[in-house]
C-alpha cells in the first residue's frame, strides 16, 4: 500500500472500502457479498462517476491493512479523513446491506458494524432503522 493511494481516496473508495471491509469481517468473501458491492458500484447514483478499476486497489489495501496489528483502526482513519460526514449513514447502510446479503449476520460482521456505527457516530434511532431496512431487502421467501 502506497501513500499516495492512502490520501488520496474518493468518498466513493470509502464506501467500497468499507463494503469490502464487511465482506472480509469473516474472512470468507462470499460471491453473494461480492454482487452485492458490484451492483451497488454499477447502479447507485452515489457511484455514477465511480472508475470501477478502482475496486481492485482498494480491496487490496483494505486486504493489507486487515494483515495489521492496528488495521482496523487506519481504516476507520482514512474513512474519516476521507468521507464527508454527509455520507455516513450511506457508509453503514452499504455496510448492512452486504452484512445482509447473504442472509446471515455473522459474529466478526455484527462486531464490524457495531465498530462501523461507533467510529461514524451513527445515531441509535438511525442505525435501527438502516438495519431494519436491510433485514427487509434480504429477507427469502
Amino acid at each position: 500500500m502506497t501513500d499516495d493511494i492512502t490520501h488520496s481516496l474518493s468518498a466513493q473508495d470509502c464506501l467500497v472500502g468499507l463494503m469490502i471491509a464487511v465482506s472480509a469481517s469473516d474472512e470468507n468473501i462470499r460471491t453473494v457479498e461480492l454482487v452485492k458491492i458490484e451492483t451497488a458500484v454499477n447502479n447507485l447514483p452515489i457511484f455514477a462517476d465511480y472508475d470501477i478499476d478502482r475496486m481492485h486497489v482498494i480491496a487490496q489495501t483494505v486486504f493489507d491493512l486487515f494483515e495489521q496489528e492496528d488495521g482496523l483502526d487506519a481504516l476507520f482513519g482514512l474513512i474519516r479523513e476521507n468521507l464527508p460526514e454527509r455520507l455516513f449513514e450511506t457508509a453503514y447502510a452499504l455496510a448492512c446491506d452486504v452484512a445482509a446479503a447473504d442472509g446471515t449476520l455473522r459474529d466478526a460482521e455484527l462486531r464490524l458494524l457495531e465498530e462501523i456505527r461507533h467510529e461514524l457516530n451513527i445515531d441509535r434511532l438511525h442505525a435501527a432503522a438502516i438495519e431494519r431496512g436491510a433485514r427487509a431487502r434480504h429477507l427469502k421467501a
